[in-house]
């Protein structure tokens, strides 16, 4: 398995790993509840080194990342990021993604760690526009703040009053101790907080700076098993298991992020005929068990007695207390289901998302 920069400081702090899209990751250091409730009161230290960037740059780099992105780019200004969805030629997600806009021309796309190669070979294989198209993240780590604290750690590593300054989804390229870094007002919580970009061989120090600082604010590093707890109660998607290849953003639920009044985009005729129809194969929805049982990725739903569709994220919620859920189902006629949990039918009930 490939390891982060920062793999021997995770075996320091005594850290459980998990294997991760081909990576070997800290699954927790304490507990995932503990890592889970500090991002929610205070502020957590995340290792998200795994995840790959692509760069597309050069003259028809505008039109290449316009081409794949069901979002519309063009309405980028500089140092501003964007979330979007890569789709095939049925309109299925291939990736979701983050795109940084450094400039005319010049793009940074954030994509999932096991998705690093299957992407940028789908970007290459679609780009007839002569963009660069560089894969940088074996020189680039990731290191991020979130909780309601975060601003007050990273404030004493920044220059002045940057890290007030910086707007949701926007970024600055400037220093964390010292290091360049892109420092990103985005994050996979639901809480306030900030993605660091670094150059691979500056992670070490960085982490060394930035961890004590969190300690000291009531914090602590998080592993990803709080970091799929707390995207779950945000109500944020996972690739592989709540969208694939065979899901299109509408029956993710991502429709927003479908723009349609934009140039072409590979997919776009598909998601234009789905939106228009209203004829949806399959829908995601949020729910809750009404007892203590957890449902997990791939339970069976049913209502009424029968099957309409199966779990596809399930975890307890450190934060609400109760066992919540995304389930992929082809109908419903009420918000009363029942999930299949180890042969027995649990009842649960279908909720708005974000969870909090």
């Amino acid at each position: 398995m490939k390891r982060t920069p920062l793999y021997e400081i995770h075996k320091s702090l005594n850290a459980k790993f998990t294997e991760f899209g081909g990576w070997e990751m800290p699954l927790q250091y304490t507990s995932i509840v503990k890592e889970h409730l500090a991002v929610r009161e205070t502020v957590g230290l995340f290792d998200l080194s795994h995840m790959g960037e692509i760069d597309v740059q050069g003259q028809g780099a505008n039109d290449l990342v316009q081409k794949l992105c069901t979002n519309d780019v063009s309405r980028l200004t500089d140092g501003q990021v964007q979330y979007t969805l890569l789709c095939n030629e049925n309109g299925g997600i291939v990736d979701d993604l983050v795109i940084y806009k450094h400039a005319d021309n010049d793009y940074t796309l954030v994509v999932n760690a096991a998705n690093i190669e299957k992407d940028f070979e789908w970007i290459k294989t679609h780009n007839d526009t002569g963009a660069a198209v560089t894969d940088s993240s074996d020189d680039t780590a990731l290191i991020a703040l979130q909780g309601p604290r975060s601003m007050d750690v990273l404030m004493g590593f920044t220059p002045g009053q940057l890290v007030y300054e910086i707007k949701f989804f926007r970024f600055e390229v400037s220093r964390v101790a010292g290091i360049g870094a892109a420092i990103s007002r985005t994050g996979y919580t639901g809480e306030i907080g900030f993605e660091l970009y670094v150059e691979a061989s500056d992670a070490e120090d960085l982490w060394d700076a930035l961890y004590p600082a969190v300690i000291e604010t009531g914090g602590q590093p998080v592993g990803l098993g709080a970091r799929d707890t707390l995207r779950l109660e945000a109500g944020l998607r996972l690739y592989g298991m709540d969208m694939d290849e065979n899901t299109t953003p509408y029956e993710a639920g991502l429709g927003r992020f479908v723009k349609l009044d934009t140039g072409d985009f590979i997919g776009k005729d598909v998601l234009l005929a789905q939106k228009e129809k209203g004829d949806l194969r399959k829908k995601l929805v949020g729910f809750h068990t009404l007892d203590r049982a957890v449902a997990r990725c791939g339970y069976d739903v049913y209502q009424n007695g029968s099957p309409i569709g199966k779990v596809t994220s399930g975890a307890p919620s450190p934060s609400l207390k109760c066992n919540i859920g995304f389930a992929s189902i082809s109908s419903n006629t009420g918000k009363n289901i029942e999930i299949d949990i180890r042969g027995k039918l649990h009842p649960a009930e279908i909720v708005k998302v974000p969870f909090i």
